[in-house]
Order: C-alpha cells, then structure tokens, then sequence
C-alpha cells in the first residue's frame, strides 16, 4: 500500500511540460493531506471539508486498535467532517505534523503514503494527551484543479499518553 518509487517523477525531463504538470499534481495531492490536518488543527469544517471526495472513507481502525479501540469506518465527507470536529472542537487542541509524503500519479487518481504525527491534548488539561506516530496511507482523486482524498488509512506506529481519554475507548 505504500508508494516506494524510487524516483520522485515519472515525466521525462525532456519534456518541460510533462514535468510541470507533474510537479503541479504532486503540490495539490501533497495539499489535501496538509487541507486535512491544518482543517482539524483550526476546527475549520471548510477547509477540513476540502480535503475530501462527496463519498471520501476514512478508516482509523487500524490506529485504534492499537489502544483496544474499534471506531466505526466512515464514509461521506459529511460524516467524516462532522464526527471529527464535533469530538474535537471545544473539547481538544490538535496539531498534525506531515513528513516522508510520496506520491504516485496515474492520470486522474493518485495514491499518497506519509507519516502524519498528530499531538492531541484536552483543552480544558493539556497534561491529559494522546501524541501519535501514524503512517497514512490514501487514494485520492482529481476534482478540477484541485486532489480531494478519496479513501484514507491511518496506522500506528507508535504512541505515548492516553488515547482513550481523546478518542474514548
């Protein structure tokens, strides 16, 4: 599932063009994943929201089974953007941190794999916290211009503090 190219571009330096519209596909699919973090760090639905296809899933399962949890897959953008903002929004702070993103076009979707780590701390007691380490793994789509995430997976690689107490049990 992860992209392991070994090169970054598959458009031949011969031909500029190519190579723009190429850099200029991987700077948007590279843009929904910052869209989705910055969204949820500033509890913006707008911006959070843009990150995604209409019918967009997002399974944290695999993250939260490392701490006994089982949330439910989402589907929808609307879903996704609802149940994330209302669990966090006046009741935790967040900051996303994306690194070691790689991309591989093919047309009009793309897959993207990253390594987001995500600090959660309780507004009302920042010594309450859950920091995650979590490899992403997501097809994405072209909408326009622009690429919205189409299905999102997110793993653990490791965490520290207690989990449950953001994103229950």
């Amino acid at each position: 599932m992860h992209v392991v190219d070994t090169q970054a571009l598959a458009a031949k330096s011969s031909d500029p063009s190519a190579v723009a519209a190429e850099l200029r596909d991987r700077a948007e699919i590279a843009d929904a994943l910052y869209r989705f973090g910055l969204g949820q760090d500033l509890k913006n639905a707008e911006l959070f929201a843009s990150a995604f296809a209409a019918d967009a899933e997002l399974d944290f399962r695999p993250a939260a089974a490392r701490w006994g949890a089982s949330p439910p897959l989402m589907t929808g953008r609307d879903q996704i953007v609802g149940a994330i903002l209302a669990m966090f929004t006046g009741r935790v702070d967040t900051t996303h941190q994306v690194t070691n993103v790689r991309v591989a076009v093919d047309g009009d979707t793309a897959r993207l794999t990253a390594l987001v780590e995500a600090q959660h701390l309780l507004t009302a007691d920042h010594g309450v916290f859950a920091l995650l380490k979590n490899p992403y793994s997501c097809d994405l789509e072209r909408d326009g211009d622009r690429w919205v995430i189409r299905r999102m997976r997110i793993e653990n690689a490791w965490f520290t503090g207690d989990p449950t107490a953001i994103f229950g049990g």
